[in-house]
């Protein structure tokens, strides 16, 4: 019997980020972005083991609960903004072999800024390497969005010179694309490096470096809020098949004919006032009137279910001209019967909720929908996070996107 190769996924996630702060433990598409990398290598059938390598307690803390090992934090000398990946796989490797006899057959490197994976891209790596002895690491690559071909530099007499040459072709930069040598893109969803050649090559490379063609629709590098907020959005709305922390998300529905709204935490941003007397106080957003009125007018049905007792709610779902059920223990019960009894397809529906009195309603619906600062446990159990607090434009948001969805049709 073959023994089973050991395979250590390392996950570098340094605490001193500049350009988005925290952000290997900020919450990406409801999840922890680190939680993506961490659940690609524990979905993984080939992988054995997988160690974060962090110099932060918080990030330890919260990869530790994601189920990662972090047996030991890493040193400040290698946390710093110029650290190179092979002291830090190096100091991970010695670690272990000193600390624990430990020594793998294969090293894998998962990049949280890239937590858009194919379903069995790490295994397919992996067995790259392992059916290839001749190679030092395999390496993700896309095709190039740029061709380098019609790059150039500038000389210090100021004029432009070509940045590559190719043979046979006189001009490249003139050439059609279809007649230039196919370039690719080292992305960062995944490197397999065999041990010695961090060992004995001190790289994290070696000479033969052999391809793992990805689909480019999961191209993502995250370096800014820009980025983090395109790509969260192609978490949520491509559709496209990933590794997720979490269930597999399901799309907004292609016809919507009724949104469920939760009132506290999602109407309103889940605070109360009280006075002297005991009359309780919560702030709504106009903006979120508005954008229920827009979407009754469009023809788009919508109730709010609260277990809220007190008559706010009735007040401002009047105000509204919405339906609205308030103080309702059992939320899943009356939204099944208020469906049936309106002829309403539970395929058709959404729900917006922001707590934990919310989970029974998603699994009922076709979508659940959570505000942004929904419970942990809301969020990771959501099919689409919104962008919007509760009481903070949330509603308003959900309407945009049922508004645009409909003309786009």
């Amino acid at each position: 019997m073959v023994a089973r190769p050991e395979v250590l996924a390392i996950i570098p996630a340094r605490g001193g980020s500049k350009g988005i702060p925290r952000k290997n433990i900020r919450d990406f598409a409801g999840f922890p972005l680190i939680a993506y990398s961490i659940a690609a290598a524990k979905q993984s059938e080939s992988v054995t083991r997988v160690i974060v390598s962090t110099d932060d307690e918080e990030i330890a803390a919260v990869a530790r609960e994601l189920g990662a090992e972090v047996p030991f934090l890493r040193p400040d000398e290698l946390a710093r903004d110029e650290t190179l990946d092979l002291p830090v796989f190096e100091h991970v490797l010695h670690w272990l072999a000193e600390n624990e006899s430990y020594s793998p057959d294969l090293v894998i490197q998962l990049r949280p800024t890239s937590p858009v994976r194919p379903v069995g891209l790490v295994d397919r790596a992996v067995s790259e390497l392992l059916t290839h002895p001749e190679a030092d690491s395999v390496r993700g690559i896309v095709p190039a969005g740029q061709n380098p071909h019609k790059m150039w530099r500038i000389g210090a007499d100021g004029r432009m010179q070509s940045l590559l040459k190719v043979d046979g072709i006189a001009e490249p930069y003139n050439a059609p694309r279809q007649k230039l040598p196919p370039v690719f893109w080292q992305t960062g969803h995944i490197d397999v490096i065999r041990p010695a050649t961090i060992h004995e090559k001190h790289s994290m490379s070696g000479d033969v470096i052999l391809p793992v063609h990805i689909d480019p629709e999961y191209t993502v590098d995250i370096d800014n809020l820009r980025d983090w907020a395109r790509y969260e959005w192609l978490v949520r709305e491509s559709g496209l098949p990933m590794v997720s922390p979490g269930p597999q998300r399901r799309a907004w529905p292609d016809t919507v004919s009724l949104v469920v709204f939760d009132f506290d935490g999602v109407m309103t941003d889940d605070r109360v006032w009280v006075n002297q007397d005991g009359q309780e106080f919560v702030a709504a957003k106009r903006g979120d009137g508005m954008g229920i009125s827009f979407l009754l007018a469009a023809g788009f049905k919508a109730v709010i279910i609260s277990t809220e007792t007190n008559p706010v709610v009735a007040a401002r779902a009047k105000k509204l001209k919405l339906p609205y059920f308030h103080g309702v223990g059992d939320k899943a019960s009356l939204l099944k019967t208020y469906l049936a009894e309106n002829a309403i397809s539970a395929e058709e529906t959404i729900y917006v909720g922001n707590d934990v009195n919310d989970l029974p309603c998603f699994p009922v619906v076709a979508c659940a929908v959570a505000v942004a600062d929904a419970h942990p446990d809301v969020k990771s159990k959501a099919d689409q996070v919104l962008a919007h607090k509760g009481g903070h434009g949330a509603v308003r948001e959900v309407c945009d996107i049922l508004l645009s969805r409909k003309k786009v049709k």
